[in-house]
């Protein structure tokens, strides 16, 4: 019989957002035997009212939450960070738990989400091949991929992962650098096979510029040598990438509404899979692994340039002999 994982949402001052993630996740028939922590982090230094206000009502919506088995809220009184929220959160929960299922609150999640994601933390936690569960698939969509499959970089838009695992989760930046500086091969499958220079994103956390817990996951998981599932379709989306008028950014794929079958794949990439993955975060695919049709018209039309002219050009000379 499948447990049931204690879930972790963090939030801060987003009250509307926040009533999407629970309203979506309560549709889920394991909500009610599941045990929902809720991390609101605190205000910043001189934050403004408007802020406080959002802030306050955020802990409004998850005092009365009472769709669950139990919830469970951490209020802090100082502001944290979202990265530093969730190592720390995550750590809390799943050093109690042993394993976890990790959302933030800008996401909605499919009423199959926590089947998933239960079943999959069951199903592959004597695997130590296998770092995390993923929920957003906006890569390999559609009836051309498998229902299930691994890829070597994890997703941070609704995951799951067990105590054994994230036990290994290094912080130190420095550190996570200097080992994919010197492993080429494993610095070539950070960065998408050559596909997106993630190491740019991780030199910015080392310099100050960001702060992110999961640029850090991502390096441990690659540098461990783990495999993440992902579900085809997709199981959660992105509210703001939703909303957003000009998103152009490969985001908001399609998510399952109907009961999926689990079942036990084996741990290894899939060639056509990984091609997608490379596609997608090349910025020239979709979500269903085919190159985006506004670039497919643009290759139309250089071949048209290329070599049109030079047979108008014959026909033109055979027609004045």
């Amino acid at each position: 019989m499948t447990s049931h994982s204690p879930i972790v949402l963090f939030t801060y001052n987003r009250p509307w957002h926040t009533q999407q993630v629970l309203n979506s996740l309560a549709q889920n028939q394991e909500a009610k035997d599941s045990i929902l922590y809720v991390y609101c982090d605190g205000a910043k230094i001189n934050a403004a009212d408007e802020d406080l206000l959002k802030i306050e009502e955020v802990r409004d919506l998850v005092i009365v939450e009472n769709r669950f088995k139990e919830v469970i809220i951490k209020i802090q009184p100082k502001n944290k960070g979202l990265a530093n929220s969730i190592i720390e959160g995550v750590t809390e929960v799943v050093n109690n738990h042993g394993k976890v299922i990790v959302l933030e609150d800008d996401l909605i999640v499919s009423p199959y989400f926590l089947a998933y994601m239960n079943d999959s933390l069951d199903r592959y936690k004597n695997n130590l091949k296998v770092g995390q569960i993923g929920a957003c698939n906006f890569f390999g969509c559609g009836k051309k991929f498998p229902d299930y499959f691994f890829v070597p970089l994890p997703d941070c838009w609704g995951w799951a992962t067990w105590k054994d695992r994230w036990q290994d989760f290094n912080p130190n930046v420095d550190e996570l650098v200097k080992q994919l500086e010197k492993d080429v091969a494993k610095k070539h499958i950070f960065n998408v096979y050559g596909s997106y220079n993630f190491m740019n994103m991780l030199n910015s956390q080392k310099q100050g510029k960001v702060d992110s817990w999961a640029i850090r996951w991502q390096a441990v998981c690659v540098l461990k040598g783990w495999l993440t599932l992902y579900p085809n379709p997709s199981m959660t989306n992105h509210i703001e990438s939703m909303e957003a008028t000009h998103a152009n950014m490969n985001i908001t794929p399609p998510m399952i509404f109907s009961a999926p079958n689990f079942f036990t794949i084996e741990v290894e990439e899939i060639d056509k899979v990984i091609k997608a993955f490379k596609l997608g975060y090349s910025g020239k695919g979709d979500y269903y692994g085919k190159e985006k049709k506004e670039l497919v018209i643009k290759k139309i039309k250089r071949i048209i340039k290329l070599f049109i002219p030079p047979i108008i050009f014959v026909i033109w000379k055979k027609i004045i002999k």
